[in-house]
């Protein structure tokens, strides 16, 4: 059993703009929770948190494409927002987190998957989608990337990772606040470091930073590659979102546009912001979700009437 902690419930009390019902899963002894808006019958979006965030970061896009007629999935990772916690940095790892993400996928028993992901959301779920592509039907990128190692890893990566690793202050709000291009509200900052009440609940966050693969070596990277050779191959529908003002993934949209036969003819699109471009332009974001999902479901339609 791994140890690990769980945040109150009163720590997420009247939080701003986030009123869903919780849901839950256990996951490996540890319990996971979930956003789950829209219809049921409806094919979801899987919607994939970062570092150091949770599910709130996508409170203004749920009830977009809620709206749109999807079903809306957005899980905290183990570690984060109202998920367990466990306290050793040891028991996060790359794999792990991916094996996580299948069984809560298993469990809700879901296909014809529409991937969102972001930051660390797209290292688990292009792996995901990679390993199990049968499950989905879309994938929309708003800066992520799926490192295998061999990348020249920009300085400002460098310098969060230095940080993550060894400053023993970690504010997990002033550092979200940082990536945006607004400036987060007091009710925002205290959503933000609700998950995380004292030190011991922020090993997740420090440990991720570590886990992403920047060499050859990193125990991740084979895996990372065995799934690239599938993006490579990846002719479903592939739309990058990303922000004009992210200095770690820059240009990462570019890259996955011109190695992904997916990406290519569908209507890319640059939003304004930081990394956290859900807090920046999340009903741009939200409405080129529905966008692809519509011509999805058009093309289908003209296919079946032909």
């Amino acid at each position: 059993m791994i140890p690990f902690i769980r945040t109150p419930d009163s720590r997420f009390a009247r939080l701003s703009n986030y009123p869903f019902k919780p849901n839950y899963k256990d996951i490996d002894g540890l319990r996971m929770h979930y956003v789950d808006e829209g219809s049921k019958n409806a094919d979801p979006v899987l919607m994939l948190h970062g570092e150091p965030t949770w599910s709130y970061l996508y409170r203004h896009m749920i009830p977009i494409c809620a709206a749109a007629g999807h079903r809306v999935i957005a899980p905290d990772l183990i570690g984060f927002g109202k998920s367990d916690k466990p306290t050793n940095k040891n028991d996060y790892s790359y794999k792990t987190h991916v094996d996580w993400l299948l069984n809560f996928i298993d469990q809700l028993e879901l296909n014809n998957i529409t991937l969102v992901c972001q930051d660390w959301g797209s290292l688990l779920g292009l792996r995901l989608a990679a390993e199990n592509s049968d499950r989905f039907k879309a994938i929309v990128v708003g800066n992520g990337m799926l490192p295998t190692g061999d990348e020249t890893v920009p300085k400002a990566f460098k310098i969060w990772r230095a940080f993550a690793l060894n400053s023993p202050w970690f504010p997990i709000a002033k550092i979200i606040n940082t990536g945006c291009f607004k400036t987060l509200s007091p009710d925002e900052i205290r959503a933000y470091d609700a998950p995380f009440p004292s030190s011991k609940y922020k090993a997740g966050t420090r440990a991720f930073p570590a886990l992403v693969p920047i060499s050859p070596d990193n125990p991740a990277s084979s895996a990372n590659k065995e799934a690239w050779k599938v993006l490579e191959k990846w002719e479903k529908p592939f739309l990058t979102t990303f922000s004009n003002g992210d200095p770690i993934t820059r240009g990462g949209d570019r890259y996955m546009q011109k190695r992904i036969p997916g990406a290519h003819g569908q209507e890319h699109i640059t939003l304004k912001g930081g990394h956290f471009l859900q807090e920046d332009a999340g009903a741009e974001f939200a409405a080129a979700i529905n966008k692809l999902l519509e011509d999805i479901d058009l093309k289908s339609s003209v296919s079946a009437s032909a």
